[in-house]
């Protein structure tokens, strides 16, 4: 079970740091960066890597448990595997951040300000959308907040992978030939 958590941990670690590198890349340094389209190529990116979280319990269940698994025991591993990939992605993004793009969170606010006020919302929704990025921004300053920050926007994904992949893997029975030809 250890080695099967580690392996498929790790592939999605990797696939997920990549991802992180290559679209942070394209959407820090274009010149008119797309957040919005890189956030959503960022979340299916995550639904990818952690699709092979899905891989992992079923590599274990079918080849070294003898076709069995309960609920609990899918979801362990596959928690286990969400939280390497989650880890490695936070550590990544620290790296990223304070040592190539320390000042992504200053661009990223003034687009996101400027967006808010192109929209259609009121002064007053605006002005409260233009405190809430400010205070994410200087909430961002501390780095046990950019650590949190980080990790709950790739462990939820990782974590509703982990549950569908229990509920949809569990099983208490072997399946047998006559189950197969059925």
């Amino acid at each position: 079970m250890k080695r099967n958590v580690w392996v498929f941990g790790g592939i999605s670690a990797v696939l997920l740091t990549i991802w992180l590198i290559i679209g942070i890349g394209f959407c820090y340094n274009g010149t008119a960066p797309d957040y919005e389209g890189s956030m959503v190529m960022g979340y299916a990116s995550m639904v990818l890597a952690f699709s092979l979280v899905f891989v992992g319990v079923k590599n274990y269940r079918d080849k070294f448990n003898g076709g069995v698994v309960t609920f609990g025991k899918a979801f362990t591993m596959a928690l286990y595997m969400v939280l390497i990939a989650s880890a490695t992605y936070v550590i990544v993004w620290l790296i990223e951040y304070y040592f190539f793009i320390p000042d992504f969170m200053d661009k990223y606010t003034t687009h996101c300000i400027a967006r808010i006020k192109s929209s259609s919302d009121t002064a007053a929704e605006q002005a409260t959308a233009i405190a809430d990025i400010n205070n994410m921004k200087e909430l961002y300053k501390s780095p046990i907040m950019v650590v949190l920050f980080t990790f709950m926007e790739v462990f939820p994904v990782g974590l509703v992978v982990a549950l569908i992949t229990a509920a949809i893997l569990q099983r208490k029975t072997p399946k047998t030939d006559s189950t197969l030809a059925a």
